[in-house]
């Protein structure tokens, strides 16, 4: 069970399904969303014009060519973290607009570099930047967005304006030695001395997904004008939920509903991937782990290695983690000085981030 009072949601098994990747986000995600994004286009559009439009791209905002596009640019948790992290402080959301801004450029940078280096064709449902536009453009995209995230906060009055940008800058480095850890997983053995441990897992996510949830709130504290030790608090909390949160990714990479999910069944196990709940049933004692090794090693059928994965307690450790993660971030809310209104809406984040299908 999580501190929010229900567990982790078990992804359903693959098929049909109702509702999209956001039916189900809370109220606050949308109020976010409809704050941050004239503050993000205005941010975006100051580009150059053909770099802009890679960056509307990314966004949903438009197609290839720049025709009307009508996606939504994601969840939005990053910039809704950020708003709720000023709100925290007491202080009104728009403190935390400029924070929003630049971890959403960030995160929109740090998927237009991965969908490079990982080589994968789509996102959302459509090509990636790489795709549609060039791997050279969509890396000068990726720059372009990265430098408009330091700008904009730079720009903001001292003291928060350069404190931020050492915020950022932090969150920044551990999410390139997260990326780095992540690709060099791919050429580690499954077993043996070499292999890929559960821990070194944890580090890797926390550096790559964790660093920006966390800077994310705690940059909107910062810009709201929180003490150190509730921006700390923040950050700590931040980066324990994107843990939990590469976690589930992981689960449903491997079960979730492909039509929610837009990946095909078994996706990450087909990718031989070195997610958590391959790693925890390797880690396990018993024949199933040694079976699952075993055909791992000769690039066996991703459906038989799944339900190794379930055999050896890969899935029901990976649920139990993310458990143990959201407890956690849990507990770094207690530790700061939060407004009632703030800590329950990032408990509603937290509990969106970890019970969802896509």
């Amino acid at each position: 069970m999580t501190a929010l009072g229900t567990p982790v949601r078990r992804p359903a098994p693959a098929g049909p399904s109702a509702a999209g990747p956001l039916a189900a986000a809370p109220p606050l995600l949308t109020r976010c969303r409809a704050l941050v994004r004239p503050a993000l286009a205005e941010a975006v559009g100051r580009l150059h014009p053909w770099v802009a439009e890679m960056a509307a791209y990314s966004f949903g905002w438009c197609e290839t060519g720049g025709a009307p596009g009508a996606g939504s640019g994601g969840k939005g948790l990053r910039q809704a973290l950020a708003v709720i992290g000023a709100e925290a402080a007491g202080a009104p959301a728009r403190a935390g607009v400029p924070a929003a801004v630049a971890v959403e450029l960030v995160h929109a940078f740090s998927l237009l570099h991965d969908d490079v280096m990982d080589g994968d064709q789509t996102r959302r449902g459509r090509p990636t930047v790489w795709k549609a536009y060039g791997t050279g453009p969509a890396v000068l995209a990726g720059d372009a967005l990265f430098a408009l995230a330091v700008e904009t906060l730079a720009v903001q009055p001292p003291p928060s304006g350069p404190a931020a940008v050492r915020l950022l800058s932090g969150a920044l480095g551990d999410l390139v030695r997260g990326q780095a850890d992540d690709l060099l997983f791919a050429a580690r053995p499954w077993s043996g001395p070499q292999r890929v441990t559960p821990e070194a897992y944890r580090v890797m996510a926390e550096g790559k997904t964790g660093a920006l949830l966390g800077c994310s709130a705690a940059l909107g504290a910062l810009l709201g004008g929180a003490p150190p030790a509730t921006v700390t608090a923040l950050d700590r909390a931040g980066r324990r939920l994107g843990v939990a949160f590469q976690v589930v990714d992981d689960v449903l990479g491997v079960w979730g509903d492909p039509s929610v999910t837009g990946k095909p069944v078994h996706a990450d196990l087909r990718e031989r991937k070195k997610t958590f709940p391959v790693l925890a049933a390797l880690a396990s004692p018993g024949p199933a782990a040694r079976r699952l090794a075993g055909l791992l090693d000769r690039d066996g059928d991703p459906a038989e290695a799944a339900a190794l994965v379930e055999e050896a307690g890969g899935r029901a450790a990976a649920l139990a983690e993310a458990d143990r993660l959201v407890a956690a971030a849990e507990e770094a809310l207690t530790e700061a000085d939060l407004t009632a209104g703030a800590v329950r809406d990032l408990r509603s984040l937290v509990g969106f981030a970890v019970r969802r299908d896509a």
